[in-house]
């Protein structure tokens, strides 16, 4: 029966309440990109790729994030500003109304799975309002062969309904967008927001929650890529800093661009099937891995685009978060599975706009924890309202808004595996040299290549007076030299050319990081307490 239902493509929905048979199963992506060019829903580009436009919504929107508060979550998710707690009664009421709103529209279904370690395997199930969201689904899940679909049961769902609206003075909501995970029900509800970032960072938040509570299995917010010998990098940080860029390199294969799990058995393994890449500034020089992914089979979202279909990537009219989803198979270099061991070196990413922090440093592993729960990087001005100079950003985890446990948890668990591991950590900040944004330079992206080169081939040397130099403010130990970068650039007090302002600014980041660092402290033990600037100044 599930090989015909694969090959009418059409599916049942009458268990969750959807009675009406006007659905669509597992259609190809290059059905689902001509479904959404017939509705009139995006435009082909030149390169081929689909242009979407997402509406109100061009990014995630952090305070309108829920987790159904029950049985398995009171006492484990850390409650607050980030997981907010939403009542099952209410989840209740809206998921029938998101139904009952479904009910009379087209829909789309995929049956996917998430985890490449068949270990960890987590099959999900997503009905969709718009092709072009099921076309995401399609490129950012896993994709099950038809075998893999015979007898498919989802351990999880994602109802996604992006014209629905919510009332937030009857349903319990901010206002009338939302995601809330129900983790009894097992189901992810995302409404009211055509960003499909909130599709996959529902699940994700999900296994977040689940990999180390179940499995004692460090789920990271990081790319991941593996060498020749079989020596596994992991790259963490904010959007923005280069997660995806840095990790994308033509002489190591990428496992995954965003999420990965690191088993007790000291394996990595990429949760996703394919990448979902920042495209602001985007060049085929500067990245060509990326830019050549951009053919059929791809989407472009909130992209500025010309009559002929030529894309604009400098055009930030729409937002500053345009991004670009993509089947991980467009990228040439990958490892088939999306698995790997051996983890030698993690690397930190930061933009800091402040242009004090070192480009590369090498960090103790407390100063690794330490770097690791204060998630920094930095925005600058004109990315949000408000915003005129740049101001330091803290993400705990370097992604705070997927991770439900404390974030001490999931510190540990990467520190003891460092630990284990024997790894390297290094700070990389791909911001900004001479001077704070507005007055220096964004780091020379072949600078930041060279330098992650050096660290993954022992370039860099064992730590020494002579071959190292300690900054004086954050206390982490910054190389003398470095192959295919001038000296000079790598000392950031030297490219100001002004101690007194270097020092100045130096001083007012590192009282930030420690104002931020108050809410962690007594969860923190006194070597981590130390792994962080040391003096306040004023």
């Amino acid at each position: 029966m599930a090989n015909n239902v694969q090959k009418a493509k059409t599916i049942s929905l009458r268990d969750y309440g959807i009675t009406h048979s006007n659905i669509h199963y597992q259609l190809s992506s290059d059905e689902l990109h001509d479904e959404t060019l017939a509705k009139d829903m995006g435009q082909e580009s030149s390169l081929g790729a689909l242009a979407v436009n997402t509406g109100e919504f061009t990014g995630r929107s952090p305070q309108d994030r829920f987790i159904v508060r029950d049985e398995i979550t009171e006492d484990k998710v850390w409650w607050g500003d980030i997981n907010i707690p939403f009542e099952p009664e209410k989840f209740d009421q809206l998921y029938d109304k998101v139904i009952q709103y479904l009910n009379d529209k087209e829909l789309y279904v995929r049956d996917c799975y998430a985890c490449a370690d068949t270990a960890y395997r987590t099959n999900i199930r997503v009905i969709n309002e718009y092709p072009w969201s099921n076309m995401f689904v399609h490129n950012m899940f896993l994709r099950p062969d038809e075998k893999g679909l015979d007898g498919f049961e989802p351990e999880w769902t994602v109802v996604n309904a992006p014209g629905f609206r919510a009332d937030a003075k009857v349903d319990g909501t901010r206002q009338h967008n939302f995601a809330i995970l129900n983790f009894t029900k097992k189901v992810a509800l995302v409404a009211g927001t055509g960003y499909t970032g909130e599709i996959k960072k529902g699940i994700f938040s999900a296994l977040n929650f689940i990999l180390p509570v179940f499995g004692n299995t460090l789920p990271m917010h990081c790319s991941a890529n593996v060498g020749a010998l079989g020596d596994t990098a992991l790259f963490f940080g904010l959007s923005g800093t280069g997660k995806t860029t840095l990790s994308t390199d033509p002489n190591r294969k990428l496992i995954g661009d965003d999420e990965h799990g690191w088993t007790p058995q000291n394996t990595v393994f990429n949760f996703e099937g394919g990448c979902y890449a920042k495209v602001i500034n985007l060049s085929q020089e500067s990245e060509p891995e990326i830019y050549g992914a951009i053919k059929r089979g791809a989407i472009l979202e909130n992209v500025i685009m010309d009559d002929q279909g030529n894309i604009d990537f400098g055009d930030a009219s729409i937002t500053e978060n345009t991004r670009m989803s993509y089947p991980i198979y467009h990228i040439e270099n990958i490892q088939v599975p999306s698995v790997a061991e051996n983890v030698k070196n993690i690397f930190f990413l930061t933009a800091d706009a402040f242009g004090v922090l070192p480009p590369i440093s090498k960090l103790t592993p407390a100063q690794a924890a330490y770097h690791f729960i204060s998630g920094y990087t930095a925005k600058v001005a004109g990315t949000e309202a408000g915003v005129i100079e740049p101001q330091p950003s803290f993400s705990a985890c370097f992604g705070a808004p997927f991770m439900p446990l404390h974030p001490t948890k999931y510190a540990e668990m990467l520190s003891r595996k460092m630990k284990e591991a024997g790894v390297d950590v290094w700070l990389i900040n791909t911001g900004w040299t001479g001077g704070p944004y507005g007055v220096g330079t964004r780091m020379k992206l072949k600078y930041t290549r060279a330098m992650i080169s050096a660290a993954l081939s022992g370039q860099l040397g064992l730590y020494s007076y002579d071959t190292y130099h300690i900054h004086s403010v954050f206390g982490v130990a910054q190389p003398r030299e470095c192959p295919g970068v001038p000296t000079s650039v790598l000392s950031p007090r030297a490219t100001w050319n002004n101690d007194e302002a270097y020092y100045k600014t130096a001083f007012k980041l590192s009282n930030a990081f420690r104002e931020n660092f108050k809410k962690f402290e007594a969860y923190a033990n006194e070597e981590i307490r130390r792994g962080g600037p040391q003096r306040y100044a004023f």
